[in-house]
């Protein structure tokens, strides 16, 4: 849902890299001979993107599950509009996107604010907002439904199993991050599987459930997906699902204050982890001043967490989870995988 131009220099050389920056959003010449090698550039990163089956797993996911949306839309879009996309249609795009109230400007490391704010005035002072109106995207509808491509020639099978999450500014946003914590990640490769702490990744260890299996909770404006992704052997896919929707259903009903107060110091650590460096600082200034129209202190943020109750976590995966239809895209070996009405039935207990 949003666009980044990034520059990283030494901290003498902020002026220029806000000069360039802004002649880029402002200045582009859009020269035909530089679009036509943009656009086999692009070509050649779909079939970069196909080769990587995480992707296409996500693709196929978003494709079915906001499916008629603009959300069911790949990244680089279909070939036939890459193919003819035209010098106007991009300026077109900048006149109607790259407004002043939907930019933002952010600094990390050595730049002082009221420098950066100088240099803001300096080079985009003179953006006016156009009289064209905001685009405003309707919430996008969720459909549970599944993709599956079968290819038995393959030695894995890809899969990605989720429900309709919360968006940026919803309330719940925080224990489902909490809960997906709870799930976790793990791959064969990693060491102790039998003592993680995860119950998944204890079974998967264990019994060999899978190769690796990731848990993601993606938010977007007003939706999101909860799930997770995993590669597993063919004939090892019925018992992962058991043992994933196992788990599922424990969140709803009898997670333990213990795990909940282990997830919780988990994803404030990871959280922590991820704002290492200028360029990830940098990024998350911009993207939450977008989302939430400030910057989330860290000890707020902290303190959010910190409020997170065992209660809470099972109240929001009950709304969440519990008897929900969830979206299926799978890619490769696929037969063992169960189908669809009984992964559906595996979203309740009784």
């Amino acid at each position: 849902e949003q666009t980044v131009f990034y520059a990283k220099c030494l901290a003498n050389d902020v002026p220029a890299a806000v000069e360039i920056l802004a002649d880029i959003i402002q200045n582009s010449s859009l020269a035909e001979p530089e679009i036509e090698r943009e656009r086999g550039v692009i070509l050649r990163e779909m079939q970069d993107v196909e080769s990587n089956l995480q992707e296409v797993v996500f693709d196929h996911l978003h494709a079915t599950a906001f499916q008629g949306t603009p959300l069911g839309q790949t990244i680089l879009g279909p070939t036939k509009n890459i193919k003819k996309i035209s010098k106007t249609d991009l300026q077109q795009y900048i006149k109607t996107h790259y407004q002043p109230a939907r930019i933002v400007l952010s600094g990390a490391g050595g730049i002082e604010h009221g420098k950066l704010v100088d240099l803001a005035n300096k080079h985009l002072g003179g953006l006016k907002n156009t009289s064209l109106d905001v685009p405003e995207i309707a919430p996008c509808r969720y459909t549970g439904s599944e993709i599956r491509v079968r290819d038995d020639s393959m030695p894995l099978a890809h899969v990605a199993i989720a429900v309709e999450g919360a968006g940026w500014t919803d309330a719940d946003n925080i224990p489902l991050m909490v809960a997906n914590t709870l799930v976790g990640a793990w791959d064969r490769s990693q060491g102790g599987g039998a003592n993680n702490a995860s119950y998944l990744a204890r079974a998967s260890s264990v019994e060999n459930l899978c190769h690796s299996f990731q848990s993601f909770n993606t938010c977007y404006k007003d939706t999101g997906l909860w799930g997770i992704y995993f590669v597993a052997e063919p004939m090892q896919l019925d018992d992962f699902v058991l043992s994933l929707q196992k788990e599922w259903m424990k969140l709803c009903a009898t997670v333990t204050e213990g795990e909940v107060e282990r997830a919780k110091n988990l994803l404030k650590t990871n959280m922590l982890l991820q704002l290492d460096g200028t360029t990830p600082v940098c990024e998350d200034i911009g993207r939450q001043i977008l989302c939430y129209n400030r910057r989330i202190p860290l000890h707020e943020l902290d303190a959010r967490i910190n409020a997170v109750s065992v209660q809470n976590v099972r109240d929001v995966c009950y709304k969440y989870l519990f008897d929900k239809c969830p979206v299926v895209a799978a890619v490769g070996p696929t037969e063992g995988l169960p189908d669809y009405s009984r992964i559906r039935a595996g979203m309740y207990w009784l």
